[in-house]
């Protein structure tokens, strides 16, 4: 069984890439259910966000179902185009460290940010509610979570830290020369606009609409910061007097289109007009910068603006790297250990399976034993058992490891006969035991 990552990220593909394989909510969701169809994936956890499209899986083998986990992708995102420049895989301990990074908001494009640690959480929700994840993927996600938190904790990373929203009102008031007294446009109403929202009207913004293909939605939102929400269908008409549009939904198609930008702009007569085009897949299409009197710029224009405190954070993150260092290691030790747990389950099984066959035994020669003699028996055949086989488990978990693993492992199976299937016949879920433990 190995750990293995397969994604990009805007570190390596642009957003013309990542908007193609941007993978959504249900296809995340049919993904994981049919996930048996995938022959060697054994568990998986699929993380999906503006910046980042990721599969954590345990598999038989790395490099023989590296392909697999590809094909997955591919059937997830409806896309087969030969994208290997931009993909990146890590095995075993950089799959760990990598995760961790992830939650621990080092590999984010605003360092320090905080929405990626929910989005890991919400990310291994899904995955544990749809059945896919067992022993090492829950191990590896509860520790990755911890690890984002103890970063968050113990170091200032967050501190000056700045959210892609945040950057793009930043971006605005620079081109535009302040915002005060402006007028705002969002198309969504999810977090992202929420947050871009706030920033606004901190900025000076005056006006907000707010428009959402489900309105209630940007009827709510409107009412907390005193906007106007409009129907999403034909809200780009309306934008007239508007100087800033910020868009920001999760349509996996454009919805700032250039023919109805162009008539936009006739009615204007030449005021220009400012986009920022915050998701991923893209809602406003390229075509719509080449009109005159229009300014657009996607996420990956917001580096500039994001890494206006960055060497602040990067102090705190040389401490956030030792803690997850730290974190890596921790858990390498754990996984280890559970490398030998189906062996030391084996070796349980079969003492276990021997006291109850001698207690048995020897009732049936002692009928008159009270209940309080035959507990105290229990009691006292089972803490045998426990302290003899205290110093193999302990021997087996220090082997773990290292060069005397494969000894220690033969060792015990000849010692114990562990390769023998047990006295109470062969059981399928015994010779499940056995194969696991074989593995």
């Amino acid at each position: 069984m190995q750990l293995l990552v397969l994604g990009l990220n805007h570190k390596t593909a642009p957003v013309a890439v990542r908007e193609r394989f941007a993978i959504a909510k249900q296809a995340v969701r049919q993904g994981l259910d049919n996930l048996n169809d995938y022959e060697g994936i054994n568990e998986a956890v699929i993380l999906s966000t503006c910046n980042r499209s990721e599969m954590y899986a345990v598999v038989d083998d790395a490099e023989a179902d590296l392909a697999t986990l590809k094909q997955f992708l591919f059937d997830l995102t409806g896309n087969e185009e030969n994208i290997d420049d931009y993909l990146y895989e890590f095995i075993d301990e950089e799959c760990i460290r990598h995760l961790f990074n992830v939650a621990s908001s080092l590999d984010s494009l605003v360092l320090g940010e905080g929405q990626i640690l929910s989005q890991v959480k919400a990310a291994y929700t899904i995955a544990r509610e749809a059945g896919t994840t067992s022993t090492v993927l829950n191990t590896l996600f509860h520790r990755a979570i911890a690890t984002g938190k103890r970063v968050r904790t113990e170091t200032r990373i967050q501190y000056n830290s700045v959210s892609v929203s945040y950057a793009a009102v930043e971006l605005a008031e620079k081109e535009l020369k302040g915002l005060a007294g402006r007028q705002a446009l969002i198309f969504g109403a999810g977090k992202m606009a929420e947050l871009t929202i706030q920033h606004l009207r901190s900025h000076g913004v005056t006006q907000i609409y707010i428009a959402n293909r489900h309105l209630e939605r940007a009827q709510e939102l409107a009412a907390r910061f005193d906007g106007e929400a409009i129907p999403f269908e034909g809200a780009l008409r309306r934008a007239t007097d508007i100087d800033v549009i910020v868009t920001s939904t999760g349509a996996p198609h454009y919805v700032v289109k250039p023919w109805e930008t162009q008539q936009l702009m006739t009615k204007r007569a030449g005021r220009p007009l400012f986009f920022i085009d915050i998701a991923v897949p893209r809602d406003v299409d390229p075509e719509v910068g080449d009109i005159r009197g229009v300014t657009l710029y996607n996420i990956d224009a917001l580096e500039e603006v994001v890494d206006e405190h960055v060497q602040e954070r990067q102090a705190e993150a040389k401490r956030a790297v030792r803690i997850v260092d730290e974190e890596v290691q921790n858990i390498q030790d754990k996984f280890q250990y559970l490398a030998f747990r189906p062996l030391m389950a084996l070796l349980s099984d079969r003492c276990e399976r021997i006291r109850q066959r001698e207690i048995k035994r020897a009732s049936s020669k002692l009928p008159e034993l009270t209940q309080a003699e035959q507990r105290q028996i229990d009691h006292m055949t089972r803490m045998i058992v426990r302290k003899i086989l205290r110093m193999p488990m302990m021997k087996l978990n220090a082997a773990a490891g290292t060069a005397q693993e494969q000894f220690y492992a033969e060792a015990m199976r000849a010692l114990f006969k562990l390769d023998t299937i047990g006295e109470t016949g062969d059981s399928e879920a015994q010779h499940a035991c056995y194969r696991y433990a074989q593995q």
